[in-house]
């Protein structure tokens, strides 16, 4: 039973929905900017990942309003920041070399939240070029060149929890270590 308030029970489960969802539509709407922004076009016969990219959006009974703004800011004409790409390349437990991408409006934000994370999770932030030799880019993903063999147990889970983290983060698209 939920007591004498009923509607209190009701609030608590709308919020948990409507914050899902919204996160959800953050992801989507990013997705579709990018995508936009990549082929230049905000016509969808003219750009499959955009056809994708849409498709999820009508899954998830994003409203038409939100997938608009989400064009015309990939198109350059929004009025919120520009979406841009940025690599973070870092050390986590155990030596561990840590590769984030993320799209975001604020790179100084990011910045600060993804150092954050890393030195929460026993790990630290490094410069331009300090964990991109261990990995090779192909396209968009990357391959692990030097991988780093760990056999203990602790490590290796607190590398999975600062990867959870990691990609827990909005502006997260892709996290990659070279643990082997």
């Amino acid at each position: 039973m939920s007591g004498h308030s009923k509607w209190s029970t009701i609030k608590h489960k709308k919020e948990s929905t409507d914050q899902k969802r919204g996160k959800l539509f953050s992801q989507i709407s990013r997705t579709i900017t990018i995508a936009v922004r990549q082929s230049g076009t905000g016509d969808p016969d003219l750009n499959p990942s955009l056809r994708l990219a849409l498709e999820k959006a009508r899954a998830a009974n994003m409203p038409g309003e939100n997938i608009n703004r989400a064009i015309r800011r990939g198109l350059g004409r929004g009025d919120s920041g520009a979406l841009e790409e940025v690599t973070y390349e870092g050390y986590g437990p155990g030596g561990v070399g840590v590769m984030v991408i993320a799209h975001t409006d604020n790179r100084q934000r990011t910045t600060a939240e993804i150092r954050n994370i890393l030195e929460r999770q026993g790990g630290s932030l490094g410069g331009p070029g300090s964990a991109a030799f261990l990995f090779e880019r192909n396209g968009v993903n990357f391959a692990i060149k030097v991988p780093l063999p760990v056999s203990d147990q602790p490590t290796r889970e607190q590398v999975s929890k600062l990867v959870d983290s990691l990609t827990e983060h909005d502006d997260v698209e892709t996290v990659v270590t070279n643990l082997a």
